[in-house]
C-alpha cells in the first residue's frame, strides 16, 4: 500500500512541503484553517487536507491563498515549481486516496479503469515498462484485500473501450472476459452506449474516504489533478450520477461485453 506522505516532514514529498508553508503562513497569520478557509472562499477541512499533503490543490488555490495570507507569492512559486510536475503522473497521489476510499466511483471514456486491468492489457498501455506495469497490477490489492474490507467499486465504461484495441485481440478479448468476471457484490461494471453523453469531456474517478470526505481525479489533455476542492468534487458527482443513469443496467452490461469479446475480438 502506498505510504501516506508524512505532514509533519516537508522533505517527504512536494505536496508536503507545499503543506507545510501553507501552514507557516496561516499560523503567522494567526488564523485557524477555518477562518482562512471563510477569507478565502475555500473550505477550512480543504485548507487542512492540504496542509496534512492528503488533497493536491490547484494552482487557483495557492494564488488565493497566498493573497490570503501575504505570502509574497511563494505559494503560487511552489506550484508552478514542484506541484506542477507532481502532478503529470496521473497516480502521483491518487493510490493513497484509492487505498483509503470505502468507495470508489469511475467514469472511464477511452480505456479501462487501472484498477481492473488485466496485465496484459496493462503492458500494451505502458509499452512494456517493467517498473509502470507492476505498479498498477500492486494498486490493485485494495480489491483483494481482508482488512480493512474492500472498497465498493462503481465503474462505467464507455461502449467505445470494448472496440478500441489495446495490445491485440487476445489482449482485448482477455480483458474484456476479466471485465465479467470480476462483477461481484462489491463490483459493479456498467456500459455506456455510444452516443452524446456528459462524459465526453474525459475520464475521471471519485473516492469516498471513511471518514466522508471525497477526492476527485479528473484527467485532462496534458496530465491527472488530484483534488479535494468541493465545488469539483460536487460538479463531478453530479456528472458521474448523469453518466450512470443512462448506462445500461449490469447484467446487460455484462451480455455486451460477452457478445463484443466474442463477435469482435475472436
Amino acid at each position: 500500500m502506498p505510504r501516506r506522505p508524512n505532514p509533519l516532514d516537508p522533505s517527504s514529498s512536494p505536496l508536503a512541503l507545499f503543506g507545510s508553508e501553507l501552514r507557516f503562513l496561516r499560523e503567522r497569520a494567526g488564523l485557524s484553517q477555518d477562518q482562512a478557509g471563510t477569507k478565502a472562499n475555500y473550505s477550512g477541512s480543504h485548507i487542512g487536507s492540504v496542509e496534512r499533503a492528503e488533497d493536491m490543490p490547484l494552482r487557483a488555490f495557492a494564488v488565493k491563498m497566498d493573497q490570503v495570507l501575504r505570502g509574497d507569492g511563494i505559494l503560487p512559486r511552489l506550484w508552478d515549481g514542484l506541484l506542477k510536475r507532481s502532478v503529470h503522473p496521473p497516480w502521483f497521489d491518487w493510490p493513497i486516496h484509492e487505498s483509503a476510499a470505502d468507495l470508489l466511483r469511475s467514469f472511464e471514456l477511452a480505456l479501462v479503469y487501472g484498477l481492473l486491468q488485466t496485465e496484459a492489457y496493462a503492458r500494451a498501455l505502458l509499452h512494456g515498462d517493467d517498473q509502470a506495469v507492476r505498479a498498477r497490477m500492486e494498486r490493485q490489492e485494495i480489491l483483494r484485500r481482508s482488512e480493512p474490507e474492500p472498497p465498493y467499486l462503481v465503474c462505467v465504461l464507455d461502449e467505445s473501450v470494448l472496440w478500441r484495441e489495446v495490445g491485440n485481440p487476445e489482449v482485448m478479448r482477455e480483458q474484456l472476459q476479466h471485465l465479467v468476471a470480476v462483477v461481484s457484490d462489491r463490483i459493479s461494471v456498467q456500459v455506456l452506449p455510444f452516443g452524446l453523453h456528459g462524459g465526453v469531456n474525459g475520464s475521471f474517478a471519485l473516492a469516498t474516504l471513511d471518514d466522508q470526505r471525497e477526492v476527485a481525479f479528473e484527467e485532462t489533455a496534458v496530465r491527472g489533478i488530484t483534488t479535494g476542492e468541493p465545488s469539483v468534487v460536487r460538479r463531478l458527482t453530479q456528472r458521474f450520477e448523469s453518466i450512470r443513469s443512462r448506462a445500461l443496467p449490469v447484467d446487460q452490461s455484462l451480455d455486451l461485453i460477452k457478445r463484443t469479446a466474442k463477435e469482435r475480438w475472436n
